[in-house]
């Protein structure tokens, strides 16, 4: 089930995305009278799943749920029709129109998604507000959940202050901040450290398959025993909180593991906190150090309850919503620039995690959230103007360049070269796709 949800909140995304951005082609193409003859959401090779034809142009919707497209009259596209290039320019089609107008048409899908995720940022913002932990309420440290986070060089505990000398203001930003830096700033124990960061972490970070590196440090609340479990023999229950364990206070749930070695094969004292009254009660510890039990795992809004942290709120309201959409998607695709920069980096070891949309479901929970679903279709609005903008043949950015350059020679590139370039473009792309996607079949096995 948890798949299903998954997969029909990326379906519906694409769907958005793919759909808004072939309209910002088709809209400027019909205005400058350039005959567009297929509009389909997703790809129909051999057959399409639905289709109708309105006017001069098929509407559809194909099988193949890799995007989709519009086809223009006249133009050199991924659907390589030669025939229609060997006749004779007809003034509706794409080939006739001044250069100006080829590139506006070109760059409306770009435009349109870049003003997607601008727009949908700023009404998420307008809708639910700003919700956050900031980097300053974690006046105890960090939690280091993953040994990677050991192995370069952190501690729990540490309070994590700067990247390459730049505050980070926000809790989520700090991992982030740790892949993409060369140095992290750290308070340990009063003592202002800075730590090199490996240029292959991204490397390292990939092959363990690490998903959570830092926490925030939670409470002890016990949330299930294991089985034959001792401390429920002794008599403590679901939701009690550990706050001592014989003379030693107990604040965190970290503190729990190290407390405990120190009483293997003998009986302590634990004292929880139950319905708002203090119990204590004699516990044996196995010989590996343990009591039975697993710990909640408590969301930021749940210790924002407890007043473990004091999450951050902004509010926007609806004119000021607009320039904060603005800058959080500036700040998201400054980000993910900076990340597809360390892809073309093979020291890096980035493009071992290059997934396709299996890493791309996995985005989404498995429960619907439509605060997250929105958050992520906008990013991956940004995501998909980045890419269509690069100068790749097939793509968008590939037809932008071949139009910069006839503007400016005042002259088209060669046909047959265009022809060719297309075709080396879509076996990189599909190559890619077939990379990506295969990344994510190794993953799963």
């Amino acid at each position: 089930m948890e798949i299903l949800i998954k997969a029909a909140q990326l379906i519906l995304s694409l769907s958005i995305l793919v759909v808004l951005h072939e309209l910002g082609h088709f809209i400027p193409a019909k205005f400058f009278k350039t005959r567009v003859e297929k509009f389909y959401l997703f790809f129909d090779p051999w057959f399409s799943l639905i289709k109708k034809r309105f006017g001069e142009t098929e509407y559809g919707v194909g099988w193949l749920p890799l995007g989709g497209y519009v086809k223009i009259s006249g133009m050199i596209d991924e659907s390589m029709d030669k025939d229609q290039m060997k006749k004779p320019a007809e003034s509706w089609e794409f080939r006739a129109k001044p250069a100006w107008q080829r590139l506006i048409i070109m760059l409306g899908g770009v435009l349109v998604n870049l003003l997607l995720g601008v727009l949908i940022y700023s009404l998420t913002l307008f809708y639910y507000g700003d919700k956050y932990l900031a980097n300053d309420n974690i006046t105890d440290g960090v939690w280091c959940v993953d040994s990677i986070a050991l192995d370069l060089g952190f501690n729990t505990g540490d309070k994590i202050l700067a990247s390459d000398g730049k505050e980070i203001e926000r809790f989520n930003d700090i991992l982030e901040s740790t892949l993409l830096s060369k140095n992290i700033t750290i308070n340990r124990a009063g003592q202002r450290i800075d730590l090199p960061i490996p240029e292959d972490v991204i490397s390292r970070f990939i092959e363990k398959e690490s998903r959570a590196v830092f926490l925030p440090r939670i409470p002890s609340i016990i949330a299930g025993f294991s089985e034959n479990s001792l401390c429920q023999q002794s008599g403590l229950m679901i939701k009690d909180r550990i706050v001592q364990i014989e003379q030693t206070e107990i604040k965190y749930h970290d503190q729990i593991f190290n407390t405990l070695q120190n009483y293997k094969d003998k009986n302590v004292y634990i004292t929880v906190i139950r319905n708002d009254s203090f119990m204590s009660f004699n516990v044996p510890v196995s010989k590996d150090g343990k009591i039975g039990f697993y710990p909640a795992n408590l969301s930021l809004n749940d210790l924002d309850r407890l007043g473990v942290y004091e999450l951050s709120v902004k509010k926007y309201s609806f004119i000021s919503c607009f320039p904060a959409g603005w800058n959080k998607a500036i700040k998201k695709l400054s980000s993910y620039i900076n990340q597809f920069k360390l892809i073309l980096n093979p020291n890096t070891g980035a493009y071992k995690g290059l997934g396709g949309f299996g890493s791309i479901g996995s985005l989404f929970p498995s429960e619907w959230n439509w605060e997250i679903f929105w958050n992520l279709t906008a990013f991956l609005s940004l995501m998909l103007a980045f890419m269509n903008l690069l100068p790749i043949p097939a793509l968008d950015g590939g037809h932008v360049m071949f139009l910069l350059y006839e503007i400016v020679l005042g002259k088209p590139a060669p046909e047959k070269f265009v022809e060719n370039a297309q075709v080396f473009g879509m076996i990189i792309l599909l190559s890619l796709v077939v990379y990506a996607n295969a990344n994510d079949i190794i993953r799963l096995l």
